[in-house]
Parts: structure tokens; C-alpha cells; sequence
């Protein structure tokens, strides 16, 4: 009798077996997982290339504005600081006040010499006048003299035809004739005095006339330095020159500071950017072109602003030392122009008061 061996007993499946998806199914999920991931890749390309179409972009971009550089105008020591770092100031506010009393010595001085420059300078004026009447008084002597000069030449002219020869006797006498050429000589010698006396009076009128312009010239000096004086008591106070937010504070009561040392930097709040484009990316860019801006310091705020002007030479041109690259080996690099943006009204009074200089931005120029 043959005997067969007991079969081995079917598998049981397993729970995960019977809950896998079918084998079509997971192809399908992963053909579906992978045409998204291929549409958001071409999405992403077509963005990509649709904005490098029409934008030109530079992250070399800084927002910038007026900085101010404050100091004192004279030498002097701090008596009052009136601010404090990062305050916010006005035009004309008093951030400063030196020690005002070598300068008010200062001004009493020009004043003392202002007076006498005056006095000296009214004393030139009686002198001129002076010298001007007595030139005025020769000036008549010597045609009172010329006068009678004149009448004693006819005198001695005609007792000269009345006198006697030895053939014929005259109607004077020698006594007569020698007595008018006497009188005529004694006038000719009291008008060349005259003269004389007249020249030297001329002499010193243009004297006196060369004092008062000297003086003149002194009382213009001593008021100059009066004026001096004066500006500089008034450069013991400094003041703000705009609008702004007081930065890099560098002095206290008492320090003593020198003229054109740095005390304060003053920030104004209008600011704009200066974007540095490569040369490349300028064909074209022009003014008034529309630009997107992208504040490192602001995360999801996009300001928006135009193009105010480009630089006439690049970055390296501006520089302290420009390149020289007529010597050497060469190696071409494109250079960087900068570009001033400024932003829009709206943009200006939603977030001018966040912006600070010096702030990173990314800039993006609609060309096209």
C-alpha cells in the first residue's frame, strides 16, 4: 500500500501584504509625484527665465543718503553736549556750545580796534581838509600875485619906452625906471614864492589824501576782523544742519576739540540705494525705468521705487587708486556702475523710517 506524504501547508498572507497597494497603483503614484515635481521645475524655469527676460537684478546694492560730518569750525572747549546718540534732531537745533569767552575777548578787541581805526580815520579827514584850504588859500595868493605881477610888468614896460637915450631925453627919469624894474622884480620873486608855496601845499594835500585812504583801507581791516570775530563767537555754538538722527558721538563736556575734528554724524532720513550693476546689464537702463527693492532688514517687503541716474564712469574710475592696466599682464573684468534708485512716495512714507544707510538690498530693474 502506498503512502503520500502530507502536503505542506499554504502560506497565510500577512496584514501589510494585504494593504499594499497594487503594483500599477504604485507606478502611478510615482509617475504623478514625479510629472509635479517636473511641472513645478518647469514652472519654476519659466519664472526664472520669464524675469531674467524682463529684469535686470544686482544684490550689490546699499541703501544710502546724506551723511553729515560735524564738527567745530574753531578751536575751543566743550562746555555743554545738548544730544545723545541716535536722537532724532532738527535743522537749527543746538547740539553743541564751546566755551564762549575767548571769543567774546576776541570781539571786544576788534571792537577797540573798529573805534580806533575811526578815530584815526576822522583825524585823516580834518587833516585832508586842512591841507585842502591851504592849498585853496596859495592857490588865491598866487593869482593875487600873478595880478599884480602882471601890472607891474606894464608898469616897468612902459617906463621903459619913457625913458631916455643919450641922444634924447625921456619922459622919466633913470631914477623912475630903475625904481619900476625894482618894484617888477620884488612881485616876479613874490610869485615864484607863491608857486613854490603852492606846490609844496599840493604836495601835502596828496599827503593827507594817501593818510585818509590808508586809514580807510585800516578801518575796513578792523571791521573785517570784527566780522571775524563775531562768526567765530558765533561758531561756539554748532547746530544742526538738517533734519536728521545724531550718529558716532564722540565728545563730552569738557573735551577739548580742534577745529574740523569730527564730533557727531548726522543721518538724514531721506535715503535712496545705489545699485551696482555690471557694465553688462546697462544697454538697457535708463532713468525713470520702474524697480523692485528688496531690503535685507525688511524679510517679505518689497519696495518699489525708479531709476534716478547713472554714474558717469565706474565703481574702479571713483576709486582712491583707479586700476592701471597698461601694464602688466591684462586680465578683463567687467566692471561695476553704479546706479542711484530713489524710491516711490508710498514706499518712502511706509518704511522711511526703517530704512538706515548702509542697509543691503537686492535690486531688480523691469527693462523690458
Amino acid at each position: 500500500m502506498n503512502s503520500t506524504p502530507p502536503s505542506a501547508p499554504a502560506p497565510v498572507p500577512s496584514v501589510a501584504a494585504e494593504n499594499a497597494p497594487p503594483p500599477s497603483r504604485r507606478r502611478l503614484g510615482g509617475r504623478l509625484i514625479a510629472a509635479f515635481v517636473a511641472l513645478g521645475i518647469i514652472v519654476w524655469l519659466a519664472d526664472f527665465g520669464w524675469h531674467a527676460w524682463h529684469y535686470e537684478e544686482t544684490d550689490d546694492a546699499y541703501v544710502s543718503g546724506h551723511l553729515h560730518m560735524i564738527g567745530p569750525q574753531i578751536d575751543g572747549q566743550v562746555k555743554e553736549v545738548l544730544v545723545a546718540d541716535n536722537q532724532r534732531v532738527k535743522a537749527g537745533d543746538v547740539l553743541v556750545r564751546l566755551d564762549p569767552l575767548e571769543t567774546e575777548i576776541g570781539v571786544d578787541k576788534a571792537r577797540a580796534g573798529v573805534a580806533q581805526a575811526n578815530a584815526d580815520q576822522a583825524q585823516a579827514g580834518a587833516a585832508l581838509a586842512e591841507a585842502q584850504a591851504r592849498v585853496d588859500q596859495a592857490r588865491a595868493q598866487v593869482n593875487q600875485i600873478d595880478a599884480q605881477l602882471q601890472l607891474a610888468r606894464i608898469d616897468f614896460n612902459r617906463n621903459q619906452r619913457m625913458l631916455g637915450n643919450e641922444k634924447n631925453d625921456g619922459a622919466i627919469t633913470r631914477a623912475e625906471f630903475d625904481k619900476s624894474r625894482s618894484a617888477f622884480d620884488a612881485v616876479q620873486a613874490s610869485a615864484d614864492a607863491a608857486k613854490a608855496s603852492l606846490a609844496a601845499m599840493q604836495a601835502a594835500l596828496q599827503s593827507a589824501r594817501a593818510r585818509i585812504e590808508a586809514v580807510q583801507a585800516a578801518a575796513a581791516a578792523a571791521a573785517a576782523d570784527l566780522r571775524d570775530a563775531e562768526r567765530q563767537r558765533a561758531d561756539t555754538v554748532i547746530t544742526a544742519p538738517a533734519d536728521g538722527f545724531i550718529g558716532n558721538k564722540s565728545v563730552e563736556t569738557g573735551n577739548r576739540v580742534r577745529a574740523g575734528q569730527t564730533l557727531f554724524a548726522l543721518a538724514e532720513p531721506d535715503a535712496w540705494v545705489v545699485a551696482n550693476f555690471k557694465e553688462t546689464q546697462l544697454a538697457r537702463m535708463h532713468p525713470g525705468q520702474p524697480v523692485d527693492i528688496s531690503v535685507d532688514a525688511l524679510p517679505g517687503q518689497t519696495l518699489h521705487g525708479k531709476i534716478d541716474s547713472i554714474a558717469p564712469a565706474s565703481g574702479a574710475e571713483f576709486a582712491l587708486l583707479p586700476p592701471d592696466n597698461a601694464t602688466g599682464n591684462f586680465n578683463k573684468v567687467v566692471q561695476r556702475v553704479p546706479v542711484k534708485i530713489v524710491f516711490d512716495d508710498d514706499s518712502r512714507a511706509q518704511f522711511a523710517g526703517r530704512l538706515r544707510l548702509g542697509f543691503s538690498a537686492v535690486v531688480s530693474v523691469r527693462v523690458r
